[in-house]
């Protein structure tokens, strides 16, 4: 991603740093001054600190003498990255510190005084529904004239500025350093996508929520956690003392009810139809283009409006988006005119327009659960056949792909199985892992190539029916075989729909 820099520098004694970590350096070091961190040793600025960490394929080690040519002034690094650098070479000082991945959220947030504690600063996490629910939420504070910010999965937000990311949830100094350069230009409230990952690898370490929200639970991501109890405590780590003041929690799923009642941090419940929850809605009437909407929140406030959008699930990402907003200040009478302005992020139900007679939508729809529910709202706007296009990503948890496939399979009249960045993995294997025990006929084809099996969806529509890409969403790229080339579903949809005879 692009840097995001502050316009003015802090900077702060590499004794001082030395101090904060509790480690002795060499006296004629001290006063040398540093202006950042920086993990990155492409991007990383003259003055700054390289923060070279152990990674999954190669350690920050490897990356030190870039660093040190682009103007680092040190480098922090464990035992190990300290072992295979030849140190007496080195022109600049090396603190070594044990497991330096946990250390370094909280020294970044000291090295910027705390930036996060400086403005409201919401978090959300689940499998499913948090850049949704974090672009609501950022659409109702401007709708209400809050200065906001974004981070997740989509890009970073900073006022007008966007830059795009690789992370759902940034590096530690990358995040510390955004929320410096948001405070720096006044910006006071922040939604901001937490994923499992962060909380595992220390990303979010030294951060302070205002609030955080819990969207849902389902498997995704057991390549990395193991089992889903595993998955359930690295999202339950968010709503603690240490990270956040405040929850708020959706209880209509298995684990959102757990999560409620074992946490002590104060915190607020929502649901659709549970009339106990803090913030429910007291009536609901759906139509094929949105639903007209009466909430009941917290205090007994009452906030009446139209969502246009689809689905229940968007229905759950829009109570939570409404209750942060009305915890974080906004007007709830505001944040009703708010309410029909409100659209979905993007690559999320995605809706294509082209002047055919059939519907074309893209969708990032990457989980079982979220496929099922997906292909059930698109379903509900469909006169006739329903055309879904899935494949599952290579390089990650195995065991969802049979599930996602009978997921497609039983939600779709036409079922199309394809490729979505298989990466290392042979794209052909993958297809045989998602079509496992299913009985393919007619009206299911495997189609390796996605633009081809995109093509194929097209040429067959008919009038009244649905082609629903899923997968991707938003992304930019398909990578095979290490190589990453330009993909677009929304261009391949657009292309291959140009191209009807």
């Amino acid at each position: 991603m692009t840097e995001i820099n502050r316009f003015t520098p802090v900077v702060k004694s590499l004794g001082a740093v030395a101090d904060y970590l509790g480690i002795s350096i060499d006296g004629k070091y001290s006063e040398i001054e540093i202006t950042g961190l920086s993990s990155s040793s492409k991007n990383i600025q003259a003055g700054e600190i390289f923060l070279a960490l152990p990674g999954v394929k190669t350690h920050g080690s490897a990356f030190i003498q870039t660093a040190v040519e682009r103007g680092a002034r040190a480098v922090i690094t464990d035992n190990s990255g300290a072992d295979s650098l030849p140190l007496q070479q080195l022109e600049i000082p090396v603190l070594v510190v044990p497991n330096p991945r946990s250390q370094i959220g909280f020294l970044s947030d000291w090295f910027l005084n705390s930036p996060s504690r400086s403005m409201y600063l919401a978090g959300i996490t689940g499998t499913n529904g948090k850049t949704t629910t974090t672009f609501l939420l950022n659409q109702i504070w401007q709708y209400a004239e809050f200065s906001n910010g974004l981070i997740g999965t989509v890009g970073i937000k900073v006022g007008e500025d966007f830059y795009p990311t690789t992370h759902t949830t940034p590096e530690s100094d990358v995040l510390h350093r955004t929320l410096s350069v948001m405070q720096e230009r006044h910006i006071r409230n922040v939604a901001m996508e937490v994923s499992s990952h962060a909380l595992v690898q220390h990303r979010v370490d030294g951060v302070h929520f205002s609030v955080s929200g819990f969207t849902n639970l389902s498997q995704d991501h057991l390549d990395f956690h193991g089992d889903m109890e595993s998955y359930y405590q690295a999202k339950r780590a968010l709503f603690s003392s240490n990270l956040s003041e405040f929850a708020v929690i959706n209880i209509d799923h298995e684990y959102g009810a757990r999560l409620a009642k074992e946490i002590t941090i104060p915190n607020g419940t929502l649901s659709i139809h549970n009339k106990k929850a803090t913030w429910h809605f007291e009536s609901l009437r759906g139509d094929n283009k949105g639903f007209e909407v009466a909430i009941r929140g917290e205090g007994g406030v009452l906030i009446e409006g139209r969502i246009n959008l689809l689905g229940s699930y968007n229905l759950e990402n829009c109570l939570l988006a409404v209750a942060i907003a009305a915890h974080s200040g906004v007007d709830p009478l505001v944040i009703g005119q708010s309410l029909s302005t409100l659209s979905g992020a993007p690559g999320r139900m995605e809706k294509i327009t082209h002047g055919r007679d059939f519907n074309a939508l893209v969708d990032f729809a990457h989980s079982p659960d979220a496929v099922t529910k997906v292909l059930k709202t698109a379903r509900e706007i469909t006169n006739a056949k329903l055309i879904g296009i899935l494949g599952c990503g290579g390089d990650r948890d195995k065991s969802k792909r049979a599930i996602m496939g009978k997921a497609l399979y039983e939600g779709c009249d036409i079922a199309i199985f394809t490729s979505d960045n298989p990466r290392s993995e042979d794209p052909v294997k993958i297809l045989e892992d998602m079509t496992a025990g299913l009985n393919l006929g007619e009206h299911q084809k495997v189609i390796v190539d996605r633009a081809a099996a995109i093509e194929y969806a097209v040429n067959i529509a008919q009038l009244g029916d649905t082609i629903i890409v899923l997968g991707k969403g938003h992304e930019t790229g398909q990578e095979i075989k290490g190589v990453k080339t330009p993909f677009s579903d929304q261009a391949e949809l657009r292309k291959a729909i140009a191209n009807l005879k």
